[in-house]
């Protein structure tokens, strides 16, 4: 597998490159690839099919001049910014095995990032609700993913050192919750691994045998989406 350890200056670039990785390994353009990128400013993400009036608290986020913008994977709506590392996982679907469906794709590649997480932290990590890492039940990942015919992006966030009283005052509570959230308030659900980004970028690049460096990055086309989709307020306020 390559990967790409890669931030671009924006919020939106930064989306669209996820969606440019997946289009072009689903057009045969190039393999398999694992990236990672840090936010340097805060901004809003709404799962794709999220409304954001209901999900962000709009006032705040327009007062603080925080974007907010959507992606095209589903799950829930999360505030990025300094002290998060994203990773992407772009995968092909195969003709068999876990990869086939939703649910087979989540316990697959979660439980691979969890032995591998439980062994460079020293710490019980579990897996809960259909797409969450935890520790002693709080929750410090979160992911999603959007399937083509022949590839699918399965990408998410780890929370190393994020202030999660502004997540406080970006998002209200959710309107879908896991189970084991039992109503909890972001700052009691919600914690921080406190351990340097390149800790868990080695983790899961050992795990995933990403060793080949990705040169190939397609710019043109994430300039293409941003002008097309997440620079567009038709795309990122749509429901």
């Amino acid at each position: 597998m390559i990967y790409c350890d890669l931030t671009l200056p924006s919020p939106e670039e930064n989306l669209a490159c996820d969606e440019a990785l997946l289009d072009v390994c689903e057009e045969g353009e190039t393999g398999e690839v694992l990236r990672f990128w840090e936010p340097e400013q805060y901004f809003v993400v709404v799962g794709y099919a999220n409304q954001a009036a209901t999900e962000v608290n709009l006032p705040f986020c327009e007062a603080m001049a925080i974007p907010v913008l959507r992606r095209c994977t589903g799950g829930g709506t999360v505030l990025q910014g300094p002290g998060c590392l994203n990773y992407s996982l772009i995968l092909r679907l195969g003709d068999s095995g876990p990869l086939q469906s939703i649910s087979g794709t989540n316990e697959f590649i979660l439980r691979r990032h969890q032995r591998a997480l439980a062994e460079t932290l020293g710490a019980p990590v579990e897996l809960r609700g259909q797409t969450d890492l935890a520790i002693g039940g709080l929750k410090f990942s979160g992911n999603a993913q959007r399937r083509k015919r022949h590839c699918f992006i399965f990408h998410g966030s780890f929370l190393l050192n994020f202030d999660i009283e502004m997540i406080a005052k970006a998002l209200p509570m959710p309107s879908k919750q896991p189970e084991y959230r039992r109503q909890r308030a972001h700052r009691d659900f919600l914690r921080n691994l406190n351990v340097p980004a390149e800790r868990v970028k080695s983790a899961l690049r050992k795990a995933w045998n990403a060793a080949e460096p990705y040169e190939g990055i397609p710019f043109e086309r994430v300039s293409a989406l941003v002008r097309a989709k997440y620079g567009r307020d038709d795309w990122n306020r749509k429901f």
